[in-house]
């Protein structure tokens, strides 16, 4: 068994080179997308969001506007008390996915993909919560994989993603890059995030340098995964 963090900032493209992994036969895990589904109505995180934040941070279908949460979060200096509610149920959902992977194949090598593994730890030991699952969760992950790439690299695949996607409403491609520097200026920098790595993908070039890196990493960590003990424990 081994447990993997795939992690990279906001734009490094640590999605595609998660998707490869699965591709090669990885269970993989998206941070994002489990918190969106612990954010839709009923859930408990939706419920205290709501009682921290308003009614104002829902829209007019009942569901959270995550654009007014973004804004609130970043621009309004109010990341830190979002995290504080999203990040322990969608860390203990990750420990109890892995559990079920390892349950099923002792020898896999589970993926937890999320932009913010050390940021995580960072934010946690800054609000003095030492000890706490958020304190812990480094610690409980095997090896740390970093996707990096140039900052403007990532500004422009950011703003290209919005752009495509049709989320970014009226907003001039200038608003939308100055939102991408905003959130990569909460996010540890690549250097830092290298130096405490244990692989590092480089995706500054194109598509097929990073999948060349990633189908040279699997043997590795496959080899890891045998050789590691069976464990369950997340402990």
């Amino acid at each position: 068994m081994l447990r993997v963090g795939l992690t990279g900032s906001l734009g490094s493209g640590k999605s595609t080179a998660a998707a490869m992994l699965r591709e090669l036969g990885a269970p993989v895990i998206e941070a994002d997308e489990l918190g969106r589904s612990l954010m839709e109505p009923g859930q408990s995180v939706y419920n205290a969001i709501v009682s921290r934040f308003g009614a104002e941070a829902a829209g007019p279908d009942g569901r959270l506007d995550r654009a007014r949460l973004a804004d609130l979060a970043f621009r309004q200096g109010r990341l830190q008390e979002l995290n504080a509610i999203v990040h322990p149920p969608v860390i203990e959902a990750q420990q109890r996915w892995m559990e079920e992977v390892f349950a099923r194949d002792p020898a896999a090598v589970a993926v937890i993909e999320s932009a913010l593994i050390f940021e995580v730890v960072r934010d946690a030991l800054a609000r003095g919560d030492q000890g706490s699952i958020l304190a812990e969760w480094r610690r409980r992950i095997d090896r740390v994989i970093v996707v990096t790439a140039p900052d403007q690299t990532k500004i422009a695949r950011y703003a290209a993603r919005i752009l495509s996607s049709g989320a970014a409403g009226p907003s001039s491609l200038n608003a939308i890059e100055a939102d991408a520097r905003t959130r990569l200026s909460h996010q540890i920098p690549d250097a830092e995030k290298a130096a405490r790595a244990d692989y590092v993908l480089d995706n500054s070039g194109d598509i097929a340098s990073l999948r060349a890196q990633v189908e040279a990493l699997w043997p590795l960590l496959r080899a890891e995964s045998n050789k590691s003990g069976r464990n369950l424990s997340l402990k």
